[in-house]
């Protein structure tokens, strides 16, 4: 295979019948799954999309959307699919950064996604295998780019704010990873897999899409995450493969004792700290291993997982996936005393870089091809690695490193927390440590007692100067939440 269009083709020839896509409304086995790729790479072409062409997608998961990224692949075009939940500036930054030779907006079941083609002068059009969209206007000053390095798609991080940062990711990285999904999760043709987080997101785009498609399965897709939706589909729809952020997991445990997965055999955690409440609280439930892992959209994204046949009881992202290289970069002599430094990865995962911006590459990526994390970690005996935070986002309090991750893995333990983020705020020549707390449904949190615990269970200068209550911490459409908006609320909120 040389293209992400030609991940499912084999299995196209040993089961057809077998449903490869399927969405609330709409199931494509993977005998139909060539004829209708092929058939929208048509309608793309007469549109006038050519090779090296960057498309941008508009949408919501669907199978119309997953069927679009595979004919884009087909033309050798680059596909840039962007959440239709985002604001309308950042529609129009992506559609201005990326040069998108034509954009598509998938109106159908997404009133973001047309409201946001009608903004940027779409026209309504019927195609097939994608039913209703919008089609926006044709970018005639398009310049195609060279077929080398071979890239497939383009993700804009979920960083991006003013300034747009797009990685781009070759076919050779999503498939490499699919196959490794494949490989470390043991996915066979019966599998039914969960599909609700975002194709726009490089986890939904590789670990699901690709790994289900490279593996003969059936990829349920859904368009937004309801707990509710999640628990019936466990229940009563053959899901055997569950993929999801601690968020979601979360908020599913929040539901109590309706939970049941008569068929679930693998549930997987990743895009942010997993927390050991949140573990604890689906394995009593469930009986089942919750797996960690470990990655970022600039490696495709997978870097660290625990393994089927050695999982952990502790929140480790477990060790390097196989065919990779990792390292810690130390920084400085307390770090190298606590074995922590920044974590560093080379090979086939890795991006080919950001899209029109050499000098953000260069910073990251090494001459000798060390992808830079940033992300602070420790690797024990055994090769199994613990993330301890963003370099970014460590907190120097009073000259003693505070990781934030060690302090919410202490507050989502507490009855009341379902979730929690640490952030640092820059008081008089030191900074103190913020916490903003989600309760579960109905509590009310009790400040007093909440103090008695954190200090039975943080060293003083871990303690949090302020803990905020919200009715949801701010996340991007794949779960992650934003410590930028944080930081906002944190300099709003000084007594």
């Amino acid at each position: 295979m040389l293209r992400i269009d030609q991940a499912f083709q084999p299995w196209a020839r040993s089961h057809p019948l077998r449903v490869a896509l399927r969405d609330a409304g709409t199931n494509v086995t993977y005998a139909e799954l060539g004829g209708l790729v092929s058939q929208v790479a048509l309608q793309l072409e007469a549109a006038g999309v050519r090779a090296g062409d960057r498309v941008l997608l508009v949408a919501e998961n669907s199978v119309a959307l997953a069927v679009a990224i595979l004919a884009v692949s087909q033309l050798r075009a680059w596909s840039a699919t962007v959440n239709a939940r985002l604001s309308t500036r950042e529609i129009t930054n992506f559609v201005q950064h990326s040069g998108a030779r034509v954009a598509l907006y998938f109106s159908e079941g997404s009133p973001e996604a047309a409201r946001h083609g009608i903004e940027h002068g779409a026209t309504p059009q019927q195609w097939d295998g994608l039913g209703n969209l919008l089609v926006g206007p044709l970018h005639t000053e398009a310049v195609p780019e060279p077929a080398v390095p071979d890239v497939a798609v383009l993700v804009y991080t979920s960083g991006t704010t003013g300034a747009s940062k797009a990685v781009m990711l070759t076919h050779a990285n999503l498939l490499f990873i699919g196959a490794n999904s494949r490989q470390v999760r043991a996915l066979v043709p019966t599998d039914v897999i969960y599909g609700v987080l975002p194709l726009s997101h490089v986890y939904g785009l590789s670990a699901l899409l690709m790994a289900s498609l490279v593996s003969g399965a059936e990829l349920r897709l859904v368009a937004r995450f309801d707990p509710v939706a999640m628990a019936q589909a466990l229940q009563h729809d053959g899901v055997t493969v569950l993929h999801g952020v601690p968020a979601m997991y979360a908020k599913l445990l929040t539901l109590g004792a309706v939970l049941e997965a008569p068929q679930l055999r693998v549930a997987q955690c990743g895009g942010a700290p997993l927390s050991a409440s949140v573990k604890a609280g689906f394995e009593q439930c469930f009986g089942i291993p919750l797996h960690n892992g470990y990655g970022m959209t600039e490696a495709s994204p997978s870097i660290c997982q625990t393994r089927m046949e050695s999982p952990r009881t502790d929140c480790s992202v477990g060790p390097a996936i196989d065919g990779i290289e990792i390292r810690l970069d130390m920084m400085g002599q307390e770090e190298v005393a606590a074995g922590v430094g920044e974590l560093q990865v080379r090979g086939p995962n890795v991006m080919a870089g950001y899209y029109r911006a050499p000098e953000l590459t260069a910073e990251v990526i090494t001459s000798d091809g060390w992808l830079r994390t940033g992300d602070l970690a420790r690797i024990a005996a055994d090769g199994a690695v613990t993330i301890v935070g963003r370099s970014k986002e460590l907190i120097i309090r009073s000259g003693f490193n505070v990781y934030p991750a060690e302090v919410e893995q202490v507050l989502n333990a507490y009855p009341d927390i379902v979730q929690s983020a640490v952030i640092g705020r820059s008081v008089a020549d030191n900074e103190e440590v913020i916490a903003f707390v989600e309760l579960l449904p109905g509590c009310v949190l009790d400040q007093a007692a909440l103090h008695v615990y954190l200090k039975a269970n943080l060293s003083p200068y871990k303690m949090p100067a302020k803990v905020i209550v919200l009715a949801g911490l701010p996340s991007a459409a794949s779960g992650k939440i934003l410590k930028r908006e944080l930081h906002r609320l944190a300099e709003n909120a000084h007594d």
